[in-house]
């Protein structure tokens, strides 16, 4: 048993290297003061280092790299609308900023995909009973929308959490640790996942990477009710990279 959970916890802990090159460099940045540039724009070069070199170590396949690079346009598109808002702000100086949105933003919504992407390929992961195509593209299409759509007209979150529970209730997902094979219930996963990434956001918030506005005088504890926000985020994510895997993998069958 303990040999299985360290064997899990170093896969895991291999999947996570870019949230954890993420938040090193966020604190690093924080507490010491990098000449010549801004310090949001020392973080864009740091992830595109970054970025650069798990390409061509072979950390990273040039298939999740397109991934990732389009979980960079969905965030930095949601990033946009949700700071001109005013949901919360980027208050720092930056060169490379888009509508007060600073480029090295999109980074943290690729990690979360390179986070997938990685785990995918190392657990050897496989989904059981996994519902039709065109639902799965629907609900993640309804979800995206409503973190858009709420601020202008009422928020569905509850329903489309409710409906994710309905649709993926016989849904399980399989891992493979050493030569054993786990599976735990789909919902049970995306709950898991939104509440680390939740966790995350303190510490993200904490080192000045965003800034909700109830800390503009002093850092707090992120509210609990942004984890239903992370947990419907996590769920697009995982659909996203789902889809994109299941229809590589019927290419690659074809």
């Amino acid at each position: 048993m303990v040999k299985q959970l360290t064997r899990f916890g170093w896969e895991q802990a291999w999947s996570c290297v870019f949230p954890v090159v993420i938040f090193a460099s966020l604190a690093i940045t924080k507490v010491v003061s990098l000449p010549i540039l801004p310090r949001y724009d020392w973080l864009l070069i740091i992830f595109l280092l970054m970025q650069w070199w798990m390409v061509r170590s072979g950390l990273e396949t040039k298939d999740e790299l397109k991934v990732i690079t389009l979980f960079h346009l969905i965030g930095l598109s949601l990033e946009i609308f949700k700071v001109n808002m005013g949901s919360w702000a980027y208050p720092e100086e930056g060169f490379f900023k888009i509508m007060g949105v600073p480029l090295y933003s999109g980074f943290m919504y690729a990690s979360v995909a390179s986070y997938l992407c990685q785990a995918w390929r190392r657990l050897h992961i496989d989904l059981i009973k996994w519902p039709p195509f065109i639902v799965v593209v629907l609900l993640a299409s309804a979800i995206y929308l409503n973190f858009f759509t709420h601020h202008f007209w009422i928020d569905i979150r509850w329903y489309l959490s409710a409906l994710v529970l309905i649709v993926f209730w016989k849904s399980w997902v399989s891992y493979q640790v050493g030569e054993k094979v786990y599976r735990m219930p789909i919902v049970c996963s995306f709950v898991l996942i939104g509440f680390f990434i939740w966790i995350a956001e303190n510490i993200a918030t904490f080192f000045g990477a965003w800034q909700y506005p109830n800390q503009h005088g002093a850092w707090s504890l992120v509210h609990l009710g942004k984890i239903s926000s992370w947990l419907l985020l996590v769920i697009v994510s995982f659909l996203i990279v789902a889809t994109l895997k299941r229809v590589k993998g019927k290419m690659v069958e074809g």
